[in-house]
């Protein structure tokens, strides 16, 4: 066994025990932090694999932005675990039995995939020739920007306007909302802020003798 397959078969434990760790843990936030870890070890196989865009894909859209939003939407949630796993075991039948069904199914297609073929004959012209082996990235993006430009450009185009219309519509201005113009608060001064008023010296009160005295004499 070569330092590949090992690292292979490391990269495979940790994943499926991060994975299993996902629909086992009790609290939400450490789930989310297993799934994160479950996505790193798939990156680290796919590179393995030498599909080095879909390992930096994974890391920097799934692991650098989604799970980063999932974190933070799970952790200001106040979500009640207790009320959440009532009837849990009510449903645990049916949920084991499509679990198994889609294992099997899941075990059916790749044990069909994993059978020894003859390689293609783009890949044995290559090996045969010894030309080195360009990345994916670089044969994406080389057809990306030749065969796939225009298609490429109509995305950005319709990418472009809606970034537009989210930054018009955050801006516009609402008239159920209050707005403050920071210019107006930086300019602001300190007399303009507190606004000092003359009232009268406070006077000692009268205490309850002198005041029955007075009553008395009326």
């Amino acid at each position: 066994m070569n330092v590949s397959t090992g690292l292979f078969y490391l990269f495979s434990i940790i994943m499926l025990a991060a994975a299993f760790r996902v629909i086992t843990a009790r609290n939400p936030v450490h789930a989310v932090l297993s799934l994160v870890l479950t996505f790193v070890q798939a990156a680290m196989i796919w590179m393995l694999l030498k599909a080095e865009f879909l390992s930096l894909t994974l890391i920097l859209v799934y692991v650098g932005a989604v799970m980063v939003l999932f974190l933070f939407v799970v952790m200001m949630l106040d979500v009640n675990i207790e009320r959440l796993r009532t009837g849990f075991w009510t449903h645990f039948p049916l949920a084991a039995m499509v679990g198994v069904f889609i294992a099997l199914e899941m075990a059916a297609v790749l044990m069909g995939g994993f059978r020894v073929s003859d390689a293609p004959s783009s890949v044995a012209t290559v090996v045969a020739s010894g030309a080195a082996r360009a990345s994916d990235a670089k044969e994406l993006g080389l057809l990306l920007y030749t065969r796939y430009l225009y298609p490429l450009e109509v995305a950005t185009a319709i990418l472009l306007v809606a970034m537009f219309a989210a930054i018009a519509l955050t801006l516009r201005e609402r008239k159920d909302s209050k707005h403050i113009n920071p210019g107006d608060q930086v300019k602001v001064k300190a007399r303009d802020r507190m606004t000092v008023v003359q009232m009268a010296a406070t006077k000692p009160q009268a205490s309850a003798t002198v005041v029955a005295n007075a009553e008395t004499k009326a």
